[in-house]
């Protein structure tokens, strides 16, 4: 009871590890075995992938804030244009930042993923079939094991009720569809604003010694 007499609301964190919790009955043991060998070879990829991810995610902004500073200091037009131009940029490496912020918590408990993920093959209309793509992502390592996700997912039927449902489940979610297309989405992104930023840097820094900025 809350201090006015009424009921004490549940957290939302509270709700979803009860819903996890009884979710959990209805994997068997095949799913469960087949979920946490998953883990054995996600874990260790994503966590592998710490260091490269952050540098990756930090890579544009010398290059976006060298763009930045040009365009707000030549106050013209072109110099607006690549402000804004900056600005949007970084938008992508930041997401991707944050997408990583949450990919590497999720497996921070491996068990409770591998849970997570069991239960996830369990709300599919077809069980085996999902499993079997489950199983199927061991041998891929590093950067491959988001591909190998997302290409396995992609062969199996996800109807919008078992979208629904993994949705719920906090660390798993990150690692099937629709959010592991998002992941994947933001690494392909990010790795393409690289090259665009120091270009748009280097003309920004031509125009700037030509006085043309």
């Amino acid at each position: 009871m809350t201090h006015d007499g009424g009921p004490r609301r549940e957290s939302w964190s509270a709700r979803t590890n009860r819903a996890v919790h009884g979710a959990t009955t209805r994997v068997d043991g095949q799913t469960a075995d087949a979920a946490h060998r998953a883990v054995a070879v996600i874990v260790p990829a994503v966590r592998l992938l710490r260091i490269p991810s952050l540098v990756l995610a930090v890579a544009p902004l010398p290059f976006l804030a060298a763009t930045f500073a040009l365009g707000l200091a030549s106050g013209s037009t072109v110099g607006t244009v690549l402000v804004v131009a900056a600005v949007l940029l970084a938008l992508v490496p930041a997401a991707f930042a944050a997408r990583r912020h949450r990919v590497l918590r999720a497996v921070e408990e491996p068990d409770q993923l591998a849970t997570e993920l069991g239960i996830a093959v369990s709300l599919s209309d077809k069980v085996d079939e999902t499993r079997g793509a489950l199983t199927s992502i061991a041998g891929g390592g590093g950067w491959r094991v988001l591909s190998r996700l997302k290409g396995v997912w992609s062969g199996v039927g996800m109807t919008g009720r078992w979208i629904d449902g993994v949705g719920d489940l906090p660390r798993a979610r990150y690692f099937v569809p629709p959010k592991i297309g998002t992941s994947v989405s933001l690494v392909l992104a990010t790795l393409w604003t690289v090259p665009i930023s120091a270009l748009l840097a280097f003309f920004a820094l031509v125009a700037a010694i030509a006085g043309t900025l």
